[in-house]
């Protein structure tokens, strides 16, 4: 069973302790392919560091997140746009939209979700996405700004099974993790049995969002396969039939063989 992990934060410190051992578990899991996606500046050189060191099996993504809107300068985004040109990157992000915490203020949020939009845009790769409590201004955004012109992940996107179809009819893949192992999370449920396989990626968020056997610990991405039990119970199929079909809208998503 081959799995995917297409959202990770292996470069955080919470692994710098037994990155090598977290590896080896996930290939014993059977995920043979990890994105490591990058919050701000720092985080996307260590998580292309990481893709250099693991050519092949480890994948990064280059961008800032919504808390970290205001680092976004010029010079920043022209460091982004250096790192994404470097081998094993496929994605800008994580990027977006968070009027949950609102740690910046949200036109210097939209302002950064914007740019990076433009720049996945102009080098042709795809967008990782982050949205709390903003789907709809994520949306509106993303058909204003241009970044609908690439492909596009709704990562976490594990609440509100009627903005889940307004997300996927605006041709973008959500990203599926360990909530929906929980046993009160039905939206997350709903959410897991209606949406097009074509549009569905797994993905652990790690260290956070442990599934629910582990609830309270670290997560890793060997945890994915417990995400991906889950879904294929939730829609009735067997889990190698689930694996196999992500694996597949991750490489179309990513533009990976």
């Amino acid at each position: 069973m081959a799995l995917i992990d297409t959202h990770t934060h292996l470069q955080f410190r919470a692994f710098d302790a037994d990155r090598d051992a977290v590896l080896q578990r996930a290939a014993e899991a059977g995920v043979e392919r990890i994105v490591v996606v990058g919050c701000d500046l720092p985080s996307s050189r260590a998580a292309v560091a990481l893709a250099a060191e693991h050519a092949g099996r480890v994948y990064a993504a280059v961008g800032v997140h919504p808390h970290e809107a205001a680092s976004l300068d010029a010079v920043g985004l022209a460091e982004l746009r250096r790192l994404a040109a470097r081998p094993g990157v496929v994605a800008i992000g994580e990027c977006g939209l968070d009027y949950y915490r609102d740690r910046c203020p949200r036109d210097v949020q939209q302002r950064a979700f914007a740019l990076q939009q433009r720049l996945a845009v102009e080098l042709g790769l795809p967008l990782v996405v982050h949205s709390r409590e903003a789907v709809d201004d994520v949306l509106r955004s993303l058909a204003e700004k241009g970044g609908s012109r690439t492909r596009v992940v709704l990562h976490c996107f594990t609440t509100d099974p009627e903005a889940a179809e307004r997300v996927v009819a605006a041709g973008c893949w959500l990203g599926m993790d360990g909530p929906v192992t929980y046993p009160k999370a039905t939206d997350a449920h709903r959410i897991a049995q209606e949406v097009p396989l074509a549009r569905l990626l797994l993905e652990t968020d790690c260290p956070y969002l442990a599934p629910q056997a582990v609830r309270g610990k670290r997560c890793e991405p060997a945890h994915v396969r417990a995400v991906a039990e889950r879904v294929a119970e939730l829609r009735g199929m067997e889990c190698e039939e689930l694996a196999a079909a992500t694996a597949a809208s991750a490489a179309e998503f990513f533009g990976w063989p």
